[in-house]
C-alpha cells in the first residue's frame, strides 16, 4: 500500500496561503505589457485593436478562475469581495455561477 505525504495534498480545509514572491511583479509586468500594446494600436495599428479588446475577455476568463481556485482552496466570498473591494453577496452572484 502506498501513502502520500500530507504536505503534498491540499485541501479546501488546509487554507494554507501560498507565498509568491513574484506577483506583484509578474502583475506589474502584465500591466506594462498591456499599456505598450495599447501604444502600438494609437500608433496606427488599427489591426491589433481587435486583439487588445479580446485581451479584456482573456482577463475576465482569468478572473473567473482565480475565483473558483480561490473557493476550491476554502476561501469565503466575504473573503474574496474583501480583496476586490465589493460586498460578498456581489463576489457571489459575479462569479458564483461559474462551472
Amino acid at each position: 500500500m502506498f501513502t502520500v505525504k500530507a504536505s503534498l495534498t491540499h485541501t479546501p480545509s488546509s487554507r494554507k496561503r501560498r507565498e509568491v514572491v513574484e506577483n506583484n511583479e509578474f502583475a506589474a509586468f502584465a500591466r506594462r505589457i498591456i499599456r505598450a500594446h495599447g501604444r502600438r494600436v494609437a500608433a496606427g495599428d488599427v489591426e491589433a485593436l481587435r486583439d487588445l479588446t479580446a485581451l479584456s475577455a482573456a482577463l475576465d476568463e482569468a478572473i473567473g478562475q482565480a475565483v473558483i481556485g480561490l473557493r476550491a482552496f476554502g476561501y469565503s466570498w466575504a473573503e474574496i469581495g474583501a480583496r476586490l473591494g465589493i460586498s460578498k453577496q456581489a463576489a457571489q452572484q459575479r462569479w458564483g455561477g461559474q462551472p
